[in-house]
């Protein structure tokens, strides 16, 4: 399988790709981002250093300059390419994967992302040629840059208003580490940090927070420390799980709708212009229901932040959200970031005076499976398939399939960044979502034979 997918470049590290990939890489990025200079922040696995400096080399050899911000998490890289006003920036990362991993997130002006279908198809076809890589006579340059001031400063606002709260924040070994402390300075109440230092062989649990597994920790110490929620933050820190004061896990399309609390009961976004609010074709109804109810206007989105970011921007929405635990905002340069999300939950439950657990339940009102993931060999077939099956229920197709029947729906879709078929069914009881759940997977066997 390439390294090259829909939104990134990700593998194992001197197995799938290598630092000769990462120079060629480098090389032809300032003429596909039409970038005289290119920003680069890197996480701390073990193999970020020698790909910042192949990658480096590779972008001053063909004449691009390279600004340096260092060990960082990925949102801060988005800031700090809108800004600063860059040409273009990369992100050394591979996320939530293993250490053995590591990866490229790239982004053209303004934060734009680079996949499949806006450039990254190009830059595989250059990278992976033949083609031989001579160097210019006028090298580019490169300089460091410190962001820390500013970012801190961005992330302000979103602390003013939380009050009296106790939380338990999880950095995941990972780059949440890196700011967290500054951003939660001069909070009152109390914010405890755990596995805090980055570590870029994840010592601790993988730093998948999605995995309800790598949140156990997590439960037992907000459980003992009495404590009003507990946040955990993925490897390079764009995306953020929460669980409730019980140690409950709170699926992240209920943690959109959350977010439009503050946004149109505290901060009037209503009624004003751009109050869209983009979730993803997974998201449970509740969400639809609750944004609707509180004046924002839902719009329904692909999987993926490529996608995400583009129909935000498209609305001019005030923010939008995914059930993988991502969360876009207008102001901050229409990209995601955890931390606003995670900063703004603690607002929403101080200001709310009830607890996390309560709020959900007044949002949640179906049962859902959460995303079920099948390892197939034809996946167009059986999509098709099913489709043809329930062609008499409301069916959106702009990612996979989505139909809608009056008491339950789902979603089945192929997955962008792994090699599954991903299924997600909701209903208005349990009973409905046992049946239909077991009847999906019993076609999807069917259909794979």
């Amino acid at each position: 399988m390439s390294i090259f997918k829909s939104y990134d470049i990700r593998g194992i590290y001197n197995e799938e790709w290598n630092k000769e990939l990462a120079y060629r890489i480098g090389f032809f990025l300032p003429s596909l981002l039409k970038a005289d200079e290119i920003l680069i922040g890197r996480d701390s696995r073990e193999s970020s250093d020698e790909i910042f400096s192949y990658l480096s080399k590779g972008i001053m050899a063909a004449g691009g300059n390279v600004c340096d911000i260092g060990l960082c998490c990925t949102p801060a890289v988005y800031f700090a390419t809108s800004f600063y006003n860059l040409g273009g920036s990369v992100m050394i990362t591979a996320s939530h994967n293993p250490p053995q991993y590591n990866g490229l997130k790239i982004s053209a002006r303004e934060s734009i992302p680079v996949g499949y279908g806006s450039g990254l198809e190009k830059l595989e076809e250059f990278a992976l040629s033949s083609t031989p890589v001579t160097p210019v006579a006028e090298k580019g340059s490169l300089r460091s840059l410190d962001i820390r001031k500013s970012y801190i400063a961005h992330l302000a606002p979103y602390k003013q208003g939380i009050g009296a709260i106790k939380a338990v924040i999880d950095c995941s070994d990972g780059m949440a580490g890196v700011f967290i402390h500054d951003v939660i300075r001069g909070l009152p109440g109390e914010i405890i940090t755990m596995y805090d230092t980055p570590d870029g062989t994840f010592p601790h649990h993988e730093p998948n927070p999605l995995d309800e597994k790598n949140l156990s920790d997590l439960k037992i110490r907000t459980l003992g420390e009495k404590a009003d929620l507990g946040i955990c933050f993925d490897g390079d820190a764009d995306r953020v799980m929460f669980i409730d004061e019980k140690g409950n896990f709170i699926s992240p399309d209920l943690i959109t709708a959350l977010l439009g609390i503050y946004f149109f009961k505290y901060t009037g976004s209503k009624g004003n212009l751009g109050s869209a609010v983009t979730y993803d074709v997974r998201s449970s109804r509740s969400v639809v229901e609750f944004i609707d109810s509180l004046g924002g206007k839902p719009v329904i989105c692909r999987v993926g932040h490529s996608h995400a970011k583009k129909l935000l921007r498209e609305t001019r929405g005030v923010f939008g959200g995914e059930l993988a635990g991502h969360y876009y905002f207008r102001d901050n340069f229409f990209c995601d970031s955890a931390m606003i999300a995670a900063l703004i939950v603690l607002n929403i439950v101080t200001k709310e005076g009830i607890p996390i657990s309560q709020l959900i339940a007044g949002i949640s009102k179906y049962h859902f499976s959460g995303e079920l993931n099948f390892t197939v060999r034809d996946k167009d077939r059986i999509i098709s398939s099913i489709s043809n099956d329930y062609r008499h229920g409301q069916s959106t197709t702009i990612d996979g399939i989505r139909i809608d029947f009056p008491a339950w729906w789902f979603s089945l879709r192929k997955s962008n960044t792994e090699p599954y078929l991903r299924l997600v069914v909701e209903a208005e009881s349990a009973a409905e979502l046992e049946r239909t759940t077991d009847e999906l997977k019993e076609k999807i066997k069917l259909y794979d034979s």
